[in-house]
């Protein structure tokens, strides 16, 4: 695979990222809530599952770095997050419902991650498209 080490690392980096992330969004429900100086979540525990929900991606992003030929499903999953939960965010702060400074979770969760994950998915796809084809015969 074209690329191979620098999508593993990637991968192991997102992996690693995802998990922690999610590890301190359980342990600390409120920080977003506290550095864009809004008011505290009435129901911290949504934050705590979103958190969850991240740090599991981050499990599969691992599998991905171990085996990179046979990730092209999950990443794609995983870049479709990172473009549809910027859009979320922007409709709430396009309504007035958060303040711009939350743009923060996405440029640490989402944005960075674009182009890696784009260049994975194009260097993967022969990859999955032979054994995607090899499943329909």
């Amino acid at each position: 695979m074209k690329r191979r080490r620098l999508h593993r690392w990637v991968f192991a980096a997102a992996g690693v990222y995802n998990i922690a992330w999610g590890l301190w969004a359980a342990v600390d429900p409120q920080w977003l809530f506290r550095v864009a100086e809004m008011p505290p979540a009435v129901h911290p525990q949504i934050f705590t599952a979103m958190g969850m929900v991240i740090g599991l991606y981050g499990v599969l992003y691992l599998e991905v770095a171990r085996r990179p030929e046979q990730g092209w499903l999950i990443a794609a999953v995983g870049l479709a997050g990172k473009v549809l939960g910027p859009i979320g965010l922007a409709g709430l702060i396009a309504t007035g419902k958060w303040p711009l400074a939350t743009v923060v979770m996405c440029a640490t969760n989402d944005f960075v991650w674009w182009v890696p994950f784009g260049l994975y998915l194009l260097d993967a796809w022969p990859y999955y498209r032979a054994t995607w084809g090899e499943q329909q015969e």
